[in-house]
């Protein structure tokens, strides 16, 4: 997996989307459907309808990457399927990320606190 730095934010789209998008169709749908800006810097994650690909569009202030995974065989069956407030996009750390993109389910994941520096200490 790409190696992304912390803190970052990563957004995870909860219902399929149509892979035949590119960048500028995916940034429609961060804009349109998540309220949230392609620019600033997050990892968007993506998933088709048949649930065998997932792709993650981010920019890195010089252009945007687009990656995808496709599975040899199977599916990502663990995929969220609401976000907070039944809304179409999730927030996930990169942990949260790691155990989706191997499969895994992350709805009963045990994870220890981001540390968080405090300012004036």
């Amino acid at each position: 997996m790409l190696g992304f730095c912390s803190p970052l934010r990563i957004w995870l789209a909860v219902e399929s989307v149509d892979f035949r998008k590119g960048i500028d169709g995916l940034c429609a749908i961060v804009r349109e459907r998540f309220g949230k800006n392609p620019l600033d810097g997050g990892v968007f994650v993506f998933l088709n309808k048949n649930k065998e690909s997932i792709r993650l569009l981010f920019y890195d202030s010089q252009g945007f990457w687009l990656c995808q995974k496709r599975l040899s065989s199977g599916k990502f069956r663990n995929w969220p399927s609401f976000g907070i407030d039944n809304h179409q996009v999730l927030s996930v750390m990169e942990a949260e990320l790691s155990v989706l993109l191997r499969g895994g389910a992350i709805r009963n994941l045990k994870l220890h606190p981001v540390f968080r520096q405090i300012n004036g200490v």
